[in-house]
This record gives C-alpha cells, structure tokens and sequence, in this order.
C-alpha cells in the first residue's frame, strides 16, 4: 500500500467513511448528515407522504432462523457469514449468496431484506458471505475468497442444513460479479457442480465502456464516475480484461449451470449485464434472462420501499427453486 500511495497519492481512510445510502460514501461525518438531509431523508418523505408508504420494512420478511458464524477466506483469513434458514422443515436447498458494494463496502448483512425476502419465497438456505475488499485487498482477492466460500459451504452442507448437492450461488452487483467468477472457477477446477446461478445487477466486463455507461452516467444512484471509482480501488485497467475480474472476458461460458440474471433499464451496468446473458446463451448455457423496467442499480433491493420491485424478486425466488426442481 505505501508502494501504491506514493505513486496514486494517500491511502484510503476507512475510518473516514460514512455509508449514507446505498451508493454513497462521505469522507466527514458533516458531509454524511448534510447528504441525509438533502439526499436520502427527500426520498424517505416522498415515499412516507407522496407515495403513501408511512412504514417501510426495511429488514424483509421473516425467516426460521439467522446463524452467524465465520469460514476460511483463500488466504486462510477468517470470512464472516450470516446463515438465513426458511421456516419450513429442512433440509433444505443452498445458495452462497455475495453482496454488493463495488468491491469496497458492504458485508455478510448489507443486503438482508433482498436476502430474507428470497429465502421466504425460495424455501432455500442462503449462506451471505463477506469477502476481502479493496484497497486494502485489491484484484483477485474478492473473486478467490468467493470461490473458497463456495468450496467450503459445499463441503459443510450437511452440517448447515442443506441438502449436499443442491449448491447454487448468487450476488448484487459486485457480488454479481464474484458470484460469476466463482462459477466459472468451480467449472474449470472440478468442482463443486453448481445447479445455478443468480445474477442481479451484475458488474460483468471492467475491460470496455458499453453504451448504458453514458446513458445512464448520472441521476440513478449508481453513477459512471463512483463505478470507475469502485473499479480504480479494486482492479488496476490491465487486470480488468482477466475472466476473474471480468467474467464475460472468460474463453469460453459452456458448460456453466443455469443462469438468471437480471438487469435494470436505468443502471449503468445494463449493457454489460445484457451482454453476459446473450454470450451465455450463445455457449449453450440455459438462461432467463430478466429486464427489470423502469429500475435503477439499487432499487430491485429496495424491500418495502419500491414496491414494483416485488414482481422482480418474486421472478428470482422463482428462479431459485426451479434450480433445484
């Protein structure tokens, strides 16, 4: 890292960030109240008055059971997981589920109401697992810590409650991203057989710049400038043309497991992500492919607040189960 700060400028200050939304970063804590007075509370109270939503549910619907526990990242570092089990009888099916974050925020619980929502409507256990972020572990720490986390919760299934066999993966946006990765990594290293895969909003091709990058550059949240951000803190520009940072760059996609991937009218990754699920279907891989109209990056997730959103996930439970059938 001093090698880098001397060459780019200073270190990265985590303590000094403030995640104020859900593609926000502040560098001071004033700044961080200013951008919730004028940014994040103006939408709460459209939604709370206009929209007429004076109670958001903002933790998902209920599930039988959460379990917290940790596993060994690739470089032996401990990850910490949040295990969701349904409420029905077990076993039941699994997911190792990504979030997302551009690589640099989040965790195992940041995107818990997308998640318990789906394990309602799935009847699966999902397992969301952190992963190592950039700067401080930059390229390709995030795509192998994803790779060993699906590894070892195939190999821990049984003891999870799941059903050994009956593995799936999934991801929001950078978690999109690893998630991909770690399937194209378990097709290529024997292992383990995955019965699907479940992309929203994925981060697919670092390596050129699509069309959706300008049109969608600004005013839907996820920005072209805070994207080149993410990719500035996790992936030097000769690395990003690499299948483990761009899994649409991979030689070939045949033989990967079935694969829903969801993409959104308003999201400066539409076109990478169309892009993914039309050279997927190309290599013969059987997809649904899911075009959420009218949607940004961020708002498929946005449990109990943006209720076209509803539809979307329900099409992804659905997914999720019929990987399993």
């Amino acid at each position: 890292m001093a090698q880098r700060a001397a060459q780019f400028g200073t270190v990265a200050d985590r303590a000094k960030w403030r995640l104020v939304g859900m593609m926000h970063c502040a560098e001071t804590r004033e700044q961080a109240r200013r951008d919730v007075e004028y940014g994040i509370a103006s939408l709460f109270r459209y939604f709370q008055t206009v929209a007429g939503l004076p109670q958001m549910n903002l933790t998902g619907n209920e599930v039988g059971e959460m379990i917290d526990g940790t596993l060994p990242g690739a470089d032996g570092s401990p990850l910490e997981y949040r295990l969701y089990r349904p409420k029905s009888k077990g076993p039941h099916p699994v997911v190792v589920y990504f979030h997302g974050g551009g690589w640099v925020i989040g965790n195992q619980v940041s995107d818990e109401p997308t998640i318990r929502d789906l394990v309602s409507q799935s009847n699966a256990i999902f397992v969301s697992v952190n992963y190592r972020h950039a700067p401080e572990a930059r390229f390709p720490a995030a795509a192998d810590d994803a790779f060993a986390a699906v590894q070892w919760v195939n190999e821990h299934a049984a003891d999870l409650g799941g059903i050994p066999g009956q593995l799936a993966v999934a991801g929001w946006s950078a978690g999109g991203n690893v998630a991909a990765v770690a399937a194209q990594l378990a097709r290529d290293n024997g292992g383990p057989a995955l019965k699907g895969q479940l992309l929203l909003t994925p981060v697919t091709d670092g390596s050129k710049k699509y069309p959706s990058l300008d049109d969608n550059a600004e005013g839907y949240m996820l920005t072209r400038s805070l994207m080149n951000w993410f990719w500035d803190h996790y992936a030097d520009t000769a690395q990003r043309s690499d299948p483990k940072a761009s899994p649409l760059k991979a030689a070939s996609l045949a033989g990967l497991p079935p694969t829903t991937i969801v993409t959104a009218q308003f999201d400066p990754l539409r076109d990478e992500g169309d892009a993914y699920a039309a050279a997927l279907s190309a290599a013969g891989v059987k997809v649904n492919h899911i075009r959420a109209h009218g949607h940004i990056h961020t708002s498929i997730s946005m449990v109990g607040v943006i209720l076209s959103g509803a539809r979307y996930r329900e099409q992804m439970a659905a997914a999720v189960r019929g990987f399993f059938s």
